[in-house]
């Protein structure tokens, strides 16, 4: 444990340049789409930092979108959201305007 000297300021964010990417593969935020029976399809968002709340996201996102939405425990990718219905453009959208990700970021995936 170190103690700060008073007369520099302290900096909460300081750590997270240098902050690990263990649940991210690549640094990305991938969006996918997947066909499910019929014209239904599945949105699926893998990427998000896991100091996030995933729960609050697919909150937000539901209620933005007018879809439903749940968070989804991937073996290979970890915590996946999805969401109803094709709302690749939405998300990345919301993404970005809430802050959780920069534009070049996003890697969108789909048909």
């Amino acid at each position: 444990m170190s103690i700060q000297n008073l007369n520099t300021p302290f900096d909460p964010f300081a750590d997270a340049f240098k902050g690990s990417d263990e649940g991210v593969q690549d640094g990305l935020v991938h969006i996918r789409i997947q066909q499910r029976n019929g014209r239904k399809t599945l949105t699926t968002v893998q990427g998000l930092s896991t100091e996030y709340d995933l729960k609050k996201i697919v909150r937000a996102c539901k209620k933005e979108f007018a879809c439903n939405g749940t968070v989804v425990e991937h073996p290979e990718y970890g915590e996946v959201l999805q969401l109803q219905g094709d709302q690749r453009n939405n998300i990345c959208h919301w993404l970005t305007r809430a802050g959780l990700v920069k534009a070049d970021q996003l890697k969108v995936h789909g048909f």
